[in-house]
C-alpha cells in the first residue's frame, strides 16, 4: 500500500465526512442549494448517512480493501447523482462542487 494511496484516501474520507457533517448540522451553504435543486427535506438525513457511510468505508478500506472499493464506488456514484441533480436544476455555477468531492474518491479507486 503506497503512501500516496493512504493520503488520497484520507483526504477523500475527510472531504466526504465533512460533507456529511454539513448536511447533519444543516449548514446554510448546503441546505440552501439543496432547497434550490428541489431535493426534498425528507431525503437530507439519508443523503448525510450515505456520505457518512462512504467516509467510514473509505477509512476501513485501508485495512479491508473490498470495503474500500465498495465505498469508493458508492461515493463516486453518489456525487455523480449530485452532479446530475445540479445540472438538472440548471445551477451551472455549482457544477464544480460535486466534482470536487468526487475527485479524491475516484483517485483513491485508481490508486488502489
Amino acid at each position: 500500500m503506497s503512501t500516496t494511496y493512504i493520503v488520497v484516501t484520507a483526504v477523500a474520507a475527510f472531504m466526504v465526512g465533512f460533507s456529511a457533517l454539513s448536511v447533519f448540522i444543516k449548514a446554510p451553504w448546503v441546505t440552501q442549494p439543496l432547497t434550490e435543486y428541489g431535493v426534498p427535506r425528507s431525503w437530507w438525513t439519508w443523503l448525510g448517512l450515505a456520505k457518512a457511510a462512504g467516509a467510514v468505508g473509505l477509512v476501513v478500506g485501508l485495512w479491508i480493501p473490498a470495503i474500500g472499493l465498495a465505498a469508493g464506488v458508492g461515493v463516486a456514484l453518489y456525487f455523480t447523482g449530485a452532479l446530475i441533480t445540479v445540472i438538472r436544476a440548471r445551477s451551472y455555477a455549482h457544477v464544480v462542487w460535486p466534482m470536487m468531492y468526487a475527485a479524491p474518491a475516484v483517485a483513491a479507486l485508481f490508486l488502489a
